[in-house]
């Protein structure tokens, strides 16, 4: 098994959680594929979403969780990069506009309803993210609102739990993140209901996917697909990668998804090459 590529196969990951977090449950997947697909897996933690894409590139990390965006900018600079799987929700993923309840805004309707945002103090989550900045800033231009309609600059808070937290504390009226992040961490009871409240979930679009660098080789990133689409929810540590990924399962996926993203983040000067 594995083709020609002796490994280690690094895996890395955007870091748009708490880093112990993230360590802890790439480490598992790390052992899982290993276990699969006969070479050995080792994870490799980055602490920025640039970094990520830059030891992608460098060739210091074989195989990427990326979001939209960082997937996009990550393939764009390593020629016969390609991005390989998503979780079942990535076809459909949305980010959400949280605020502070001192705020007095409330639930909005539609995309032209974001216009209630200009005027408020506003956060994103690292400036690479899709869910935490591409997207939700596309949507707001769609209704009209530019960044300089904001209260003072846009607050870049690097990761969606602490744009959660920023918004809680007041230091910023409204805050736009990944919806995933935000449901779980309500369902896990993390979120001061009281302080901070949904009010606005955007349309759908593709985000987070596996990249694999070209050297793995089609045999070995077919392998690795195909233990990503077999994980099984009735075996407990394999139950536990998906919970964490927050997925049903893993499924092929293609670049071309991803012109959307592209598109977007060359609208707003994130891609430029």
């Amino acid at each position: 098994m594995g083709g020609e590529f002796a490994g280690p196969v690094v895996i890395g990951a955007i870091p748009d959680q708490n880093p112990e977090l993230l360590a802890r449950n790439y480490d598992l997947l790390a052992d899982y594929l290993s276990d699969e697909i006969g070479v050995p897996v080792e994870f490799k933690a980055v602490t920025e979403y640039e970094a990520a894409v830059t030891a992608f590139r460098v060739g210091d990390l074989d195989l990427v969780w990326f979001g939209g965006l960082t997937g996009v900018q990550a393939r764009l600079q390593v020629d016969g990069a390609e991005a390989i799987a998503q979780r079942d929700i990535d076809e459909t993923f949305t980010s959400v506009f949280i605020a502070s309840t001192d705020s007095g805004i409330g639930s909005i309707d539609d995309v032209a309803g974001l216009s209630v945002i200009a005027g408020r103090s506003l956060t994103f989550g690292s400036a690479s993210s899709t869910s935490g900045r591409l997207m939700p800033q596309s949507f707001l231009s769609d209704a009209g609102v530019s960044l300089d309609d904001l209260v003072g600059e846009p607050g870049f808070s690097g990761s969606h739990d602490a744009t959660i937290e920023l918004v809680e504390a007041g230091t910023f009226e409204i805050g736009a993140l990944n919806s995933q992040v935000w449901a779980a961490r309500v369902e896990a009871g993390e979120v001061d209901l009281d302080r901070v409240q949904l009010i606005f979930e955007t349309p759908p679009y593709y985000d987070y996917h596996w990249v694999a660098r070209p050297e793995l080789g089609k045999e070995l990133q077919s392998q690795i697909v195909d233990a990503l689409k077999n994980l099984d929810s009735n075996d407990a540590d394999q139950a536990a990668i998906l919970e964490f990924f927050g997925a049903g399962s893993f499924i092929d996926t293609e670049s071309s998804n991803y012109d959307q993203i592209e598109a977007v983040g060359r609208e707003i000067g994130k891609i430029d090459s």
